[in-house]
């Protein structure tokens, strides 16, 4: 009598476990979504400009800060990793003169592509 009335029981805790199992499914694919849409965007903003150094600095630190915001609340380490590795990436750039705008929009294409690979084997 008392296995009959743990049967519903262990049912409800079961789909429980599937259903929040598949809302932190959902999260995820939520999460792997925006990192891609902000990485492409990023990488794209900054090779607009890089004709203009001042403006590609200020693209760069807009690009930076976006990554590191989306990085805090990614709930997913390797993700978190791909996103706070671009960031420092692109805060490591010295965009002084045309050559050097030149210079960072091929290492920001370079490495958003190695990121943009980070984030797609995370969100596998």
């Amino acid at each position: 009598m008392i296995g009959m009335r743990l049967l519903p029981l262990a049912a409800a805790c079961a789909a429980a476990v599937l259903f929040a199992s598949g809302c932190a499914t959902a999260d995820k694919a939520q999460s792997c979504a925006e990192a891609t849409k902000v990485i492409s965007s990023t990488v794209s903003e900054i090779g607009k400009v890089a004709d203009d150094p001042a403006a590609m600095r200020k693209k760069i630190e807009d690009g930076a800060a976006d990554l590191e915001n989306m990085a805090n609340k990614a709930a997913d380490t390797t993700l978190r990793d791909a996103l706070q590795g671009l960031a420092e990436s692109l805060q490591k750039l010295n965009v002084d003169d045309a050559n050097a705008a030149v210079d960072a929009a091929q290492r920001v294409a370079t490495d958003g592509a190695k990121y943009l690979r980070q984030v797609s084997e995370a969100c596998i």
